[in-house]
């Protein structure tokens, strides 16, 4: 049997500290914005010669707080953008859950920054690892007129959210929480009105819960 030996470039430094509350897709949240640090052998000047010019990147990476190595994978899974219930094989899916557990994101790339990557749109997590970094080209990764099965369009925000001026964010990451927490975080299966949930966002536990009538309304927060 053929294998790959594939190596960690690079890590993602962001604002997810769980997995809980990640957008499902890239860009899904344009304002949360990340690092990519490179390991030493990889970071160097040279190979990022030029990048500079593009505004968008692939980043190849790698689940990394899936189930351990080796476990059983699903021929089907039960996305959460048909709410949890209908069953699709995992390959028409971009469940974390899948024989090799590889991840694709498009982001956009703001800046390079003393050999780090400034990035925006991210859906990972805290200290995801990076296999690889390829530069968006539009003529030939761009496709408006492609069909997407049965997610044809973006996710649009569901949610009114009210956040208190009392919490430790910048208007930056306040835009961004806003963003994340207008798509509605909450588990397909688990959406009781008056229920409290926690996300780890920025080093704070932010608590909130849902109305009835749709209004998300961060209830508090916690230093860690």
């Amino acid at each position: 049997m053929d294998s790959l030996s594939i190596t960690t470039i690079a890590h993602y430094r962001g604002p997810f500290g769980s997995k809980f509350g990640i957008p499902r897709q890239s860009s899904l949240a344009p304002s949360v914005q990340g690092r990519i640090v490179f390991e030493p052998e990889y970071r160097v000047r040279e190979a990022l010669r030029g990048l500079e010019g593009f505004s968008r990147i692939w980043l190849i990476w790698g689940f990394h707080a899936n189930r351990p190595t080796g476990a059983s994978w699903q021929p089907t899974v039960r996305p959460p953008r048909l709410g949890g219930n209908t069953s699709m094989g995992v390959f028409a899916t971009r469940s974390p859950f899948r024989p090799n557990p590889l991840g694709l994101s498009s982001v956009e790339l703001v800046k390079v920054d003393n050999l780090e990557l400034i990035v925006r749109g991210a859906d990972l997590m805290d200290g995801t690892p990076i296999y690889d970094i390829k530069p968006y080209i539009s003529y030939s990764d761009a496709y408006p007129d492609a069909r997407s099965g049965f997610a044809p369009s973006a996710p649009e925000a569901v949610l009114r959210v009210a956040i208190p001026s009392t919490l430790p964010f910048t208007d930056g990451q306040r835009k961004a929480l806003r963003e994340i927490l207008s798509l509605d975080p909450r588990p397909a299966y688990q959406r009781q009105p008056g229920r409290e949930y926690a996300m780890l966002f920025d080093g704070v536990d932010v608590f909130f819960s849902v109305s009835e009538d749709g209004l998300l309304t961060v209830t508090g927060y916690r230093k860690l």
